[in-house]
């Protein structure tokens, strides 16, 4: 019979491409990864993977199996959460999560302890990974759920093995001081009330960067980019000491404390924010409780 951890290292292997890569997805060492696919050779009487300049690719066998690998984890899936429906469905055991930072700030912190003291046997665990390799982490089994984000409107490429839901929309905010002459302004502002003031943005290559070029692109002169920092503590920062203003996803927000006010747009830059999990895992009673809780997590002090 095929061991299902060195299925796994396999499937890991095929995804990343070294073994090196797949180690550190796994938590083990490249020499135990090594030894688990040896095992699987043994299993199946034919090797699975090949040398391939610095990493590896599959052999032909181990293609076969790798794209047969779905129906047996999906199996898996299906017996676990038989059990936990049994166990009068009631959430259990460990729950692994991975999430972009923000998501983590604005939804997960505020589920996470709901959760701790409505169900008392179900531990959480959460990783920081960016929407990409969240979704890959849940594809493969390294994961339960990932919480992952559109980029620039676009929902992030869903594999077909997994299934989602959207649990919050975030929106952007112009954070100023407040004494700034944008706070004195009637609210929602107009992409024409920002013309002519400095702005610290997010990098280039960010989502918030691209909502900053889609917010400005209209306006008859070059905006006044004085700051290019990625963490948003720090962009406040330099709202709060500089003059500058700054446009801020409500879920990134820290405490604006008293100096700083957020000012809502006539036409706020959106983003939705979906949780993902395996289709197999569909009836667990923790991935259902955690969905139920992400959907109300948002705190109202971000609006």
């Amino acid at each position: 019979m095929i061991d299902v951890a060195a299925l796994h290292a396999l499937r890991t292997v095929a995804a990343l491409g070294t073994l090196a890569r797949a180690a550190r997805e796994l938590g083990f060492t490249a020499s135990a990864v090594s030894q688990q696919i040896k095992r699987l050779e043994r299993q199946v009487g034919v090797e699975v993977l090949a040398p391939a300049g610095r990493g590896v690719v599959l052999t032909p066998a181990g293609r076969a199996i790798v794209d047969s690998s779905p129906d047996v984890f999906d199996a898996l899936e299906r017996c676990a959460g038989a059990a936990q429906s049994v166990a009068e469905g009631d959430p259990r055991g460990t729950l692994r999560i991975v999430a972009f930072s923000t998501a983590i700030r604005g939804l997960l912190a505020t589920a996470a302890g709901r959760l701790a003291s409505e169900c008392p046997d179900l531990e959480i665990r959460i990783t920081e990974q960016d929407p990409e390799r969240a979704l890959h982490s849940v594809d493969t089994g390294s994961a339960d759920v990932a919480l992952v984000h559109d980029a620039d409107g676009l929902p992030a490429p869903m594999p077909v093995s997994l299934d989602r839901s959207l649990v919050h929309t975030d929106f952007g905010d112009i954070v100023v001081h407040r004494r700034h002459p944008l706070a004195q302004l009637t609210l929602p502002l107009t992409p024409a009330a920002l013309q002519g003031h400095s702005w610290v943005t997010s990098p280039s290559g960010t989502v918030c960067h691209q909502w900053f070029r889609r917010l400005v692109a209209d306006l008859p002169e070059a905006p006044d980019v004085r700051h290019l920092v990625d963490d948003f503590s720090s962009q406040l920062a330099l709202v709060a000491s500089t003059n500058v203003i700054a446009l801020i996803p409500r879920l990134a927000r820290p405490p604006l404390g008293d100096d700083l006010v957020a000012l809502a747009l006539q036409r706020p830059p959106t983003r939705e924010v979906h949780a993902a999990w395996r289709r197999s895992a569909q009836s667990s009673p923790s991935i259902r409780a955690l969905v139920t809780e992400l959907s109300g997590a948002a705190s109202s002090s971000f609006l």
